[in-house]
């Protein structure tokens, strides 16, 4: 698999990413070693996980698959930290906090460090710089290799990296973590730019749309995707109108046309897009992982990926577009 350099560093990962969002609670362990075994075979490093992910399970069943499995100097082991199940507190970004949270982790995850560690998410209720004094600490101590955020917005980020740019002996953010897909373009408004005028690689979530770009929800529902499960139902549902049936209709004519499948098409609209590293996949089985690998060989010709950005285009109009003619 071809390997990218994350954002303006010299941490190269594979240009796509595998995510352990369901390990632990619906993934377990035998599936979650085929799937890291099938991602690995296929030149895969970069495996992504984060602290509340089964509550810490993901971690640990990650943990001990890279005592048996996987060598672990073959991976790049990204995690995150900030996310609280607090019911007055979503987010805990506090100095203490993060640092305590990344020491639990490589206890989970049975090493001394992880290549990439990222904040969760922005909290208004702590100083950034403070945040950010956490990601300083953790790379000085060799805890983390390298840092970044996840879940900002384009001035949060904007603002947070110029911080890290701006001091001698900070650590410059390598990487941003966002949802990115046909279906949510949100982050090409102010994000995306951001990232890519500050030398911050995207790592893309959902890149698959929730699993709707796969065109499985045309028909219905099916019983064994997580549209149908309890806890996942309410993260499809909003991929499931009229608006997002179009763009899907649009990625199934595409597939139809290169004689490749959806998910394909959907996946290498996102790899390939400016400023993203690598997008970040949650399978539910090593087959359906197969499949999304097998991505690597295609490049989707560029009437088809201008078909699919007139489609799924974003309504952006003052201050991004032309704001002097308007």
């Amino acid at each position: 698999m071809e390997q990218r350099h994350l954002g303006r560093t010299g941490l190269r990962v594979s240009r796509l990413g595998l995510g352990t969002l369901t390990w632990g609670r619906d993934t377990g362990e035998r599936d979650a070693a085929d799937q890291l075994k099938t991602f690995w075979e296929a030149g895969g490093s970069l495996v992504d996980t984060a602290d509340v992910y089964a509550d810490g399970g993901a971690e640990y069943l990650l943990g001990r698959l890279l005592e048996n499995l996987v060598p672990r100097s073959d991976l790049v082991i990204a995690t995150k930290a900030g996310s609280v199940p607090h019911p007055d507190r979503r987010f805990d970004c506090s100095r203490g906090h993060l640092l305590s949270a990344l020491d639990a982790s490589l206890r989970r995850l049975g090493t001394d460090h992880v290549d990439l560690w990222q904040v969760h998410a922005f909290d208004a209720g702590t100083p950034l710089d403070e945040t950010l004094q956490a990601l300083d600490i953790a790379v000085a101590t060799g805890r983390a290799r390298y840092a970044g955020v996840s879940n900002f917005s384009g001035w949060q980020l904007a603002k947070a990296a110029t911080w890290q740019l701006a001091g001698i002996g900070r650590t410059p953010l390598a990487s941003i973590q966002m949802e990115y897909s046909l279906l949510q373009r949100g982050v090409e408004r102010e994000v995306l730019p951001a990232a890519r005028d500050l030398g911050v690689g995207l790592l893309p979530s959902s890149p698959l749309g929730r699993g709707v770009l796969t065109a499985k929800y045309r028909d219905g529902i099916p019983q064994d995707s997580r549209g149908a499960s309890e806890h996942l139902a309410p993260f499809v549902a909003p991929y499931l109108d009229d608006a997002a049936g179009h763009i899907v209709d649009a990625v199934v004519t595409a597939a139809d046309g290169l004689a490749v499948s959806p998910l394909q098409v959907a996946l290498a609209w996102v790899r390939d897009r400016p400023g993203v590293t690598a997008p970040v996949l949650g399978a539910r089985d090593a087959r359906q992982l197969g499949e999304a690998l097998s991505v690597e060989a295609l490049t989707l010709p560029e009437e088809i990926n201008q078909a699919l950005d007139d489609v799924s285009a974003p309504v952006h109009r003052y201050p991004d577009d032309g704001w002097s003619t308007l």
